[in-house]
């Protein structure tokens, strides 16, 4: 879960020992760190990129991996895996197209178009 990797980087990099501190820094409950821990939350947007910023990591490319932790199935998430692994390496042009499927899927419940905008990207 690239969740996980993304607090304790944030973690290393504030030299916090316990996720209560992070928890204070996004706003959040000790209770939410944990579930987000876990895997029952996820973190919004605004938290990652803060997080992101905070630790120098490329943005579009947290919200990527973001989508692939939020994917519901396994499926969805080997996609979401394999566009950000081929989106890597071609700036930030590939990373903004990413993004626009990434708004796509988020706005649209249609499944289809979810297919067609992972065929177009893939």
């Amino acid at each position: 879960m690239y969740t996980n990797e993304l607090l304790d980087a944030y973690k290393k990099a504030k030299n916090y020992i316990q996720d209560k501190q992070v928890a204070h820094d996004l706003g959040l409950s000790r209770q939410k760190i944990s579930a987000i821990r876990n895997g029952q939350r996820y973190l919004t947007e605004n938290e990652a990129l803060f997080l992101a910023r905070e630790i120098g990591a490329d943005t579009e490319s947290v919200l990527v991996y973001l989508a692939a932790d939020k994917a519901k199935t396994f499926e969805a998430q080997q996609a979401w895996a394999n566009i950000a692994k081929k989106f890597s390496g071609l700036g930030l042009s590939g990373v903004s197209m990413a993004c626009a499927g990434l708004a796509v899927m988020i706005t649209s419940p249609l499944d289809p178009l979810q297919q067609c905008v992972l065929c177009i990207l893939c």
